[in-house]
């Protein structure tokens, strides 16, 4: 087993990084490597130094890779070299003088709330199974600020209809209980039976293709593209968007920001932080229209 090997499986059964960022690490340090190999040779472990990692940066912002890309790639091959630090593979750490790109602030971007409620209250899905299917894909991402991997594993025995809570696995394999909207109920409903029409009963996943599969990846992506270009002209269309709506919207009505960071199953407060900007756009707007002396 090589070392990146050995480093992959560290994050997954150790680190308990789930399978979509370890892929994510070893595509980075496959790309690495490769460039490694065209500058300098044959690839060596105990030849990397913080020269050859500054000329790889320089390439990658050649080919108009965003610094935030970039530092994400820098940032997975000093964890594979603390790794190999730690295995004592290699006997220093000559990437401490790696110097990565400043990365400007970035705000997520939202979808508006009206455009949100026409989209899931004004007949946009059809009245079978994939509309059914997708109208609830589309509602929880949205009502449960989920992500797209925890919407990927749902299984029916995740949904405490009674409670109106589900059971969602997030990063590193951590568990949380989070609500959902009461509002729901008759549409799971309506999709289940839809469901047991096609396919049976029981089903472990709670979310099917049309041919009786576990959904996939880009089939919900694929999904909330379309059905968010119906109704919104952001430039990013993605399962995340709709993460992003949520916590916005919650700060936007006075939600504790304690509170959002352990819906969204965040490790630290900072993640969450984000999205008080956004927020704070919209006092600053009320403040003007309503202020007197704004």
């Amino acid at each position: 087993m090589s070392h990146q090997e050995s480093f992959i499986n560290y994050l997954k059964y150790e680190k308990r990084y789930s399978h979509l960022t370890a892929v994510a690490y070893k595509k980075d340090l496959d790309q690495f490597e490769e460039f490694y190999v065209k500058t300098v040779g044959d690839f060596n472990v105990e030849g990397i130094n913080d020269k050859i990692v500054r000329g790889w940066v320089v390439e990658l912002m050649e080919h108009g890779i965003c610094a935030r890309t970039v530092n994400k790639k820098i940032s997975a091959l000093k964890s594979f070299y603390k790794y190999l630090l730690r295995l004592e593979v290699i006997k220093e750490n000559n990437l401490v003088n790696v110097i990565v790109p400043k990365v400007g602030k970035k705000l997520p971007q939202f979808v508006e709330e009206k455009n949100l409620d026409h989209l899931l209250d004004d007949g946009f899905f059809t009245k079978d199974f994939e509309g059914f299917r997708d109208e609830l894909m589309i509602s929880l991402l949205y009502g449960a600020g989920i992500r797209l991997a925890e919407l990927m594993h749902l299984k029916d025995a995740d949904v405490y209809q009674t409670e109106f809570l589900i059971k969602v696995l997030g990063k590193r394999n951590k568990e949380r209980i989070i609500p959902y909207p009461r509002s729901l109920s008759l549409l799971i409903e309506q999709y289940k039976q839809k469901r047991t029409e096609l396919f049976g009963y029981p089903v472990e996943s709670l979310f099917l293709t049309s041919k009786g599969k576990p959904v996939y990846e880009k089939l919900i992506y694929r999904v909330v593209c379309m059905k968010l270009a119906l109704v919104t002209t952001i430039d990013k269309k993605s399962p995340h968007v709709l993460r992003h709506s949520f916590a916005t919207h919650l700060l936007n009505r006075g939600a504790d920001l304690n509170a959002v960071k352990e819906l969204l199953g965040h490790s630290n407060l900072s993640a969450t932080q984000i999205y008080t900007h956004t927020s704070l756009d919209k006092i600053k707007k009320v403040y003007q229209q309503a202020h007197p002396r704004s």
